[in-house]
């Protein structure tokens, strides 16, 4: 029995473009393939993880 897709996932999901650094892409794919999943699902559930949990960047320049 093969799965049906969310019809709903369009309207769920708003595609983007990010410039990311490739030392960054490429340790969100060695999780993602760890963890058998896409690295771009990987990278959306930590960022709403920290949309759910409030967290705020912190950055001191020195």
């Amino acid at each position: 029995m093969k799965g049906q897709r969310n019809p709903y996932l369009k309207s769920l999901k708003q595609p983007i473009t990010m410039r990311v650094d490739r030392d960054t892409i490429s340790y969100f794919k060695a999780n993602a393939s760890k963890v058998g999943m896409p690295y771009q699902n990987l990278i959306n559930l930590y960022l709403r993880d920290c949309v759910v949990h409030k967290k705020m960047v912190q950055l001191k320049w020195t």
